[in-house]
Parts: structure tokens; sequence; C-alpha cells
């Protein structure tokens, strides 16, 4: 359930990146804005735009140029157990077990004794469907799999915030599709802040309760979308032949498509 208030606060938030010679490169602009505890942020826009990067300011794995990050009041200054990340490839140990890859994500719990952790682990690795693979080693099941794994850790480690940089994109339609569906099962089941960066408009709208439109860089805010307002908390991927859904997506994408066209043709991407 979402709260109202600022549980994430970003405060005229900038960023600049310097190449070796010196040379500055503004990546994103001052930004100012609030997230919900419990709400379901995407970012999306062109490629390059920025969204990755305000992502990672928020995980503390980027320094602001001017400006901060607030979360529950308190200011990000580097990666802490407090912010979850997900990202595309499968951030998984090959020497550990499906299971022991999911309690690897309470190592640094010292307040829990090894009985609980072993506890909690079973409880996510039973939330994201994966108990009967607990004792299998990750080389030995599929990518999409891999991916639950990495979920479930997070989870596990009973972050603030889950921070999740396309973290589907690798992965075959159906897979996605089911992981899709089972992230907002989890995300309803947990109550947790999730922030998610995609390129997949369709994917934007089908988990958002809030789509950010970010322009081409250095991002600024062209739109913030809404999504909860039109479409229902629970979904089904049937929410997808509905005609909001569709009014929604052409409007995203329209705006997306509009940064492309205006941005500059030659300019070099940089994954920001």
């Amino acid at each position: 359930m979402t709260r109202t208030g600022a549980f994430i606060e970003f405060r005229s938030l900038a960023k600049i990146f310097s190449d070796h010679r010196g040379r500055r490169t503004p990546v994103v602009e001052p930004l100012s804005l609030t997230v919900a505890e419990g709400e379901f942020v995407v970012f999306v826009g062109p490629s390059g735009c920025g969204k990755t990067t305000v992502m990672r300011l928020v995980g503390g794995l980027e320094t602001p140029t001017s400006g901060e990050v607030l979360i529950k009041g308190r200011k990000v200054e580097g990666p802490s157990r407090e912010k979850g990340m997900v990202f595309q490839s499968y951030s998984s140990f090959p020497w550990l077990t499906v299971f022991g890859n999911v309690r690897f994500g309470l190592k640094y719990r010292r307040d829990l004794p090894p009985a609980e952790k072993d506890r909690i682990a079973r409880r996510y690795l039973d939330l994201v469907g994966l108990t009967a693979f607990a004792d299998f080693y990750i080389s030995r099941i599929s990518g999409g799999m891999r991916q639950r794994v990495a979920i479930a850790r997070t989870l596990a480690a009973d972050p603030l915030v889950l921070l999740m940089d396309e973290p589907f994109g690798a992965l075959d339609a159906l897979t996605r599709e089911r992981l899709q569906l089972q992230l907002l099962q989890l995300r309803n089941a947990e109550g947790k802040t999730v922030i998610f960066v995609t390129h997949d408009v369709d994917e934007a709208v089908f988990l958002a309760d809030r789509i950010i439109v970010f322009s081409a860089r250095p991002a600024r805010v062209l739109r913030d979308v809404r999504v909860s307002e039109v479409l229902p908390r629970d979904r089904t991927m049937e929410v997808m032949e509905t005609a909001p859904f569709r009014k929604l997506r052409r409007e995203v994408l329209a705006l997306i498509r509009d940064e492309e066209t205006r941005t500059e043709a030659g300019t070099t991407e940089a994954n920001f």
C-alpha cells in the first residue's frame, strides 16, 4: 500500500561527469522530486539520457555534483543495506547453491541468529517460486531463475528501497512477462518502495504507479505520469489490451520519440 509523504526526496540533484581531459558533461540537471513510501516509480527516457545515473545516485553508487538525495529524511552518502539493487546482469555467486545465494543477502544482518537467517532465506525462496531448486548450483538454472534468485537475495536483506536497472532486459518475452507479474505480487506482499529503470514502455506502463519521463541528456523531468490513477493496482497481462493502457503507452512513447528526434544527429551516446 502506498503511503503519502516524501519517503525519497531529490533536492536540486545534479550530476556532471568529467573525462580524462577534464571535459565536463552535464548528465542530470538540477532535479527535485519526491517518491512516497510503497510507491513503484519507473524511469524512462531516450537512451543515454541519465536515468540510470539518477538511480545510482539514490543507491549511493554515484556522488552528486550538487544537491542531495534523502531517504526517510537521511542524506544518501554511499551504498548501504537500506538500498537493495538488482541489475540486468545475473549477479550471483557460482560457488553457492540457490539457497546459499539468497542467504548471502543476510550476511551482514548481525541482529539475526543463523536459524532465523535460514528461515528468512527459505521464505523468499518460496516467494519467488524456487524452493524446489534450493540445492541447485546457479550454473544449473536458467537466466530467469537467476534473476529471481537476485531479487530474493535483495529482498531478504530487507532494504528500504529496491532499485532495479533493466533487470529483465536480457530475458525472453515469456520469462519477462512471468517475472513482471511476480515482481508486482512481491511488491504487493512486501510493500517495498521500488525505483525501476527500463527502455520498454509497455513494461513501464504495466508495472508503474508513476512513470517519470526524462528528457535527452542532461536529464530533466518531462512528465510525471500517474499511472495508478488510470489503471488498477492489481494487474494481469490482459490490462495491456485495454484502451487506457494503450493511451498511456502512446503518450509516453510520443514523449520519448520527440526527445530523440530533437537530439542532435550524430551525438555520441554514453551509458548514463
